[in-house]
């Protein structure tokens, strides 16, 4: 099983649209093959950095859900309100 740990920061104008997006985009990955977990992190000291821990059961699984037309349908439009481009890294889980 893997975790993808992404850090997004959301334009300041923009915070409210992209963290509907990012809600919109967990629930599309919800129903994904393969998806395990998610949880959304608000960072206290920038309002602007909204952070995901999503758990996949394979990399080939979660490179599968980046390449599906699910997701570019839930992440439309997300280019538009980030303030510097996402940042992401996958991790084995313990155990």
């Amino acid at each position: 099983m893997i975790g993808v740990l992404t850090h997004h920061w959301a334009k300041a104008d923009k915070i409210d649209e992209a963290k509907k997006l990012l809600d919109g985009n967990g629930l599309a990955q919800s129903k994904a093959p393969g998806f395990f977990s998610r949880e959304t992190l608000y960072s206290i000291d920038d309002p602007s950095k909204i952070t995901t821990l999503v758990t996949w059961d394979s990399n080939d699984i979660y490179d599968a859900w980046r390449a599906s037309p699910e997701r570019t349908v839930a992440m439309a439009g997300a280019g538009e309100l980030w303030a510097k481009p996402p940042e992401s890294e996958r991790f084995q889980l313990a155990g």
